[in-house]
Formats: C-alpha cells, structure tokens, sequence
C-alpha cells in the first residue's frame, strides 16, 4: 500500500480504483476523494498524482490538467467593510 496524498491519506489504489470507476481529471478525483486538498494543497502529491493518471489513461503526463487552485479564504471582521 503506497501513499500518494499524505494529508489525506489517500493510496495509489484508491486512485486506481476511482480512475477505473471512471474519473479521468485531477479535478474529478480532487471531489470525489479529496486528494489535493489537505493541508499541503497537493505541493506533496499532486506530480505523483498527474504520473498516475497518465499511467492509467495512457496519456503523456503534459496531458494532465492540473487542478482547480483557489487561495484558501479567511474571515473578514466586520469593522474592516464598515466606513469610517
């Protein structure tokens, strides 16, 4: 059992198998299993990622699109939107 995303804790045939049930992007294994999206924001995983995918669709890895990457949000105090 190798580990792919640590943050996660998320196996190479956990990928396998969600490539093979049928989803084929960074972007569809991000929200079906979160890969990506633990504390390192895929710095970790996401080239081991990409080869994987590659690998099982037969594609170059330059293929692979990178998923969806939104800077994580914060709260806003009420007091920094009010006019002073």
């Amino acid at each position: 059992m190798k580990i792919i995303c640590r943050c996660e804790d998320i196996t190479e045939d956990e990928i396998i198998q969600k490539i093979k049930e049928g989803y084929k992007t960074m972007d569809d294994l991000k929200r079906i299993i979160r890969v990506t999206m633990g504390r390192c924001q895929g710095r970790g995983c996401r080239r081991l990622i990409a080869q994987i995918l590659a690998r099982e669709l037969g594609l170059p890895v330059e293929a692979i699109k990178q998923p969806t990457f939104r800077p994580p949000t914060k709260p806003v105090p009420i007091s920094a939107t009010e006019d002073k």
